[in-house]
């Protein structure tokens, strides 16, 4: 009883159509059919005058108001005295659009899920040796570096690394990954995961404001405030189809002289499918994107996806996994390989490139002790100057440490090996070698987007060409630009012509180049990175073939989207040349386009894409390892 009170505060307009047509029908066996007149035809043109209010304000917001059929309808039926088709075109127009409420709303329920799973107490522990000795506080409160426990079964509140030995986590939510995912101690665990059977301690590393969870519920209410262009697309087909019913019906009164002709043509031309079928299909694409680990923001995006021609692809942490292993240290005379490795962590310590990280981590596995400095720079994408204990280290590619050590020369390379080159005061000290593994999946992750259409692919890197082309032979990329300042990638984009283009990447230097692609999409659950905020697209599971899984996902809406439209235009056309030629009463053509519009809705429902996933997921190309590349600063 209780939903059905919501339901009638909810749909007021639904429910009092039901009753005044359950009293219609009372009078009507009672012998007062005459009642219906004032009954029904005051109610329908009350409700007209509501929708006319509505249309006109979308007038003024640009858009076209496909009520104007309905009203128009309802208007007709009343002068021709057929109340009964009037109460009906109520029904139709208020339901239509209860209807279109409760599937829209079936097809958010993964987004809101989301929202829904906010971390909301967390527990911390006041000693790491009694699990006991816990105070409850909210998320919002949990500063970094507090030692939370995390009880079974409960969502992880803030990002955090796992203390315990071990711990299983259900990361779905997160990355799609459907298996609990094995976590050991010192891994990072990210808020939003649900624990396992076992309890856990985590050592917190951000707020809750700055945690996983809450930048992808950020992303989300983004996604589903926005409107698509194909819902307007659908607006302007309601001008030419306006313009044809209202012609047949009127072209239908003057041949025959029936006014009511008139009434009963635009009864079943009433535009509901166009309101209804296009939004349902893109919040179901949105909602399909969400649960495969892919944040789409705004149903724009997906028609972009749709009709993208060029796809653009930096290397590091895209193509490559973006977590490069130091192969060797090759000095230079007068140091030793210790000594290069670790002035060179030492300054990479005030380096935001991702290769600073492996070097700082290889000098410690040697047990290296790093020094520290008052003054360093970084100049991106060349390298980083730093000042240690008196001595100036220049550390970067081979042109950026040549301005200052000119003896500096080019280290010996294997096939897509990379080496930084390491200076202290002027002289050349050596160089460090690295080299990043290809993601298994990156050939066939092209292949695929190429039997979606997208044949144009290009990669933009800051590598030399040598090793650009060493990778770009390995996936099958044909345009390569190499040596790619983040500028020359920005200028890179904008010259393609087969548009639109969509861009991947990963780091920070990428979110100039993302935001002026057609569609940016960036890779890996990072959290509020400035590339997932450039980025149109957030690809939260670290792996590069949802890139093709997010085109995919583009293609089926637009398709189901636009297919809705045409269902409900082509059988509205079709009742309406039946109804000119006087076959189908009004009242007839008013249940008649009821079930149009149900198909329409039950059509933009495959939008929501359960099958299709099931089947892609049943032919996804198994992960393996390829020859290790190399990685560009």
């Amino acid at each position: 009883m209780s939903r059905l009170f919501a339901a009638v505060r909810r749909y007021p307009l639904v429910a009092a159509t039901i009753v005044l047509g359950v009293v219609g029908i009372g009078l009507a066996l009672a012998g007062f059919a005459d009642s219906l007149a004032w009954l029904f035809g005051g109610f329908g043109l009350f409700v007209a005058a509501i929708s006319a209010v509505g249309m006109v304000k979308q007038l003024r917001h640009g858009s076209f108001g496909v009520d104007l059929l309905a009203i128009t309808a309802i208007v007709a039926t009343v002068l021709v005295g057929e109340y009964v088709a009037t109460i009906l075109i109520v029904l139709m127009l208020t339901g239509g659009a209860a209807l279109e409420d409760f599937a829209v709303n079936r097809a958010k329920r993964e987004l809101d899920a989301l929202l829904n799973r906010a971390p909301q107490i967390a527990h911390r522990l006041r000693s790491a040796d009694d699990l006991a000795d816990v105070e409850d506080l909210p998320a919002t409160a949990v500063q970094p570096g507090d030692l939370l426990l995390v009880r079974p079964a409960e969502i992880v509140p803030v990002d955090g690394v796992l203390e315990s030995a071990s711990a299983a986590f259900d990361e779905s939510s997160l990355t799609g990954e459907s298996l609990p995912v094995e976590r050991n101690k010192g891994e990072g665990i990210l808020s939003g995961s649900i624990n396992g059977q076992a309890a856990a301690t985590i050592r917190a590393t951000a707020t809750a404001a700055n945690s996983q969870y809450q930048q992808i519920v950020a992303l989300v209410e983004e996604a589903s405030a926005s409107k698509a262009p194909v819902v307007r697309l659908a607006d302007r087909y309601a001008v030419p189809f306006t313009a044809v019913a209202l012609s047949l019906a009127a072209l239908a009164w003057i041949l025959t002289g029936e006014p009511v002709r008139f009434a009963e043509v635009l009864v079943v031309a009433t535009p509901c499918p166009l309101l209804i079928s296009a939004p349902i299909a893109f919040m179901g694409g949105m909602s399909r994107a969400a649960r495969n680990g892919i944040i789409v923001k705004g149903g724009g995006v997906l028609e972009a996806l749709s009709r993208a021609r060029t796809i653009v692809f930096d290397k590091t942490g895209t193509l490559t996994h973006g977590t490069p292993a130091i192969a060797r240290v090759l000095p230079a005379a007068g140091f030793d390989a210790d000594e290069v490795l670790a002035l060179a962590a030492s300054a990479e310590q005030y380096s935001s490139h991702v290769l600073a990280a492996s070097v700082i981590a290889e000098a410690r596995s040697r047990g290296l002790e790093l020094l520290a400095t008052a003054t360093a720079s970084e100049v991106p994408a060349h390298g980083v100057v730093a000042r240690l204990d008196g001595r100036e280290v220049t550390v970067g590619k081979l042109s950026f440490v040549a301005e200052t050590a000119p003896a500096a020369v080019a280290a010996p390379l294997d096939g897509g090996e990379l080496a930084i080159y390491v200076a202290v005061d002027g002289s050349f000290a050596g160089s460090i070698v690295a080299s990043d593994q290809l993601r298994g999946n990156a050939r066939q992750t092209i292949d695929a987007l190429g039997e979606l259409g997208i044949r144009n692919t290009v990669m933009l890197t800051g590598d030399a060409r040598p090793t650009a082309e060493h990778i770009a032979a390995l996936v099958g990329i044909t345009n390569v630009q190499a040596d790619c300042l983040p500028v020359d990638k920005v200028e890179g984009v904008r010259a393609i012509t087969e548009r639109p283009v969509i861009m991947v990447g990963d780091g920070v230097n990428d979110a100039p180049v993302l935001a002026v692609a057609d569609v940016g999409i960036a890779m890996g659950a990072r959290g509020a990175t400035a590339a997932s905020e450039s980025a149109d697209v957030v690809i939260l599971i670290d792996d590069l073939s949802r890139t093709a899984r997010a085109v995919a996902i583009g293609q089926d809406t637009i398709r189901i989207a636009l297919q809705s439209i045409w269902i409900g235009i082509a059988l509205s056309l079709v009742l309406m040349v039946f109804a000119a030629f006087g076959l189908i009463p009004a009242t007839i053509g008013a249940l008649l386009q009821e079930l149009v519009d149900l198909a329409t809705i039950l059509n933009a429902l495959r939008a929501i894409g359960g099958r299709r996933d099931a089947a892609l997921a049943a032919g996804s190309v198994p992960v393996h390892r390829e020859p290790a590349t190399a990685l560009a600063r």
